[in-house]
């Protein structure tokens, strides 16, 4: 198994990246979150990497951080979901954005990636549920996934986009009722 593949990036051609190690040139599939966090050519990288060996292909997949390569490998645990669409997944959102949809259940992101519909997405978010937690260091603290998800909803009903009515959400003590937790977020968000 290969771990980590450290050495200096020769291409870029998304998805894929090259990457000499040793004298010996690896392709190496990254997600667009990786890719835009490469540096340039010509400069050493490090990558954690996944490997995955099929009668027909064998591909290196690789990832910045290490919540990157544990979300991807999570991802492929799931019947269905290859490696292309996790990388796809990863490339559309964020560990945190990805974590924040499963917290609150909201398939509403996840359908916005291409190649997920309305049925994956709620399967992914059913077969991941709990299962990225630690991306979320904050998931103790928030308000019930039920509670929130109906806090979002009203939210972006009043024309907050999701990436301002998150993080308010975040910050919500555990406990509190809908119209509380709406309350609080829209004094949050009223002092941006």
């Amino acid at each position: 198994m290969i771990g980590r593949l450290t050495g200096v990036l020769l291409e870029k051609q998304p998805p894929q990246i090259l990457v000499d190690a040793g004298g010996v040139g690896y392709e190496v599939d990254v997600p667009m979150s990786t890719f835009y966090n490469l540096p340039a050519c010509g400069e050493r990288v490090s990558l954690c990497t996944h490997f995955v060996v099929r009668e027909d292909v064998q591909q290196l997949f690789g990832f910045l951080t290490q919540k990157e390569r544990a979300a991807f490998r999570e991802l492929i645990r799931i019947s269905g979901v290859g490696p292309k669409l996790a990388l796809s997944v990863l490339s559309g959102l964020s560990v945190d954005d990805l974590a924040n949809c499963i917290a609150l259940q909201d398939a509403g992101y996840l359908v916005r990636v291409p190649g997920i519909g309305k049925k994956t997405a709620e399967r992914l978010l059913l077969e991941l549920k709990g299962k990225l937690a630690d991306a979320l260091p904050q998931a103790a603290g928030l308000v019930t996934a039920s509670v929130a998800g109906d806090a979002l909803n009203a939210l972006l009903a009043l024309g907050y986009s999701d990436k301002e009515a998150l993080p308010a959400l975040k910050q919500l003590p555990e406990g509190l009722s809908l119209e509380d937790a709406i309350r609080q977020a829209l004094k949050l968000l009223a002092r941006k």
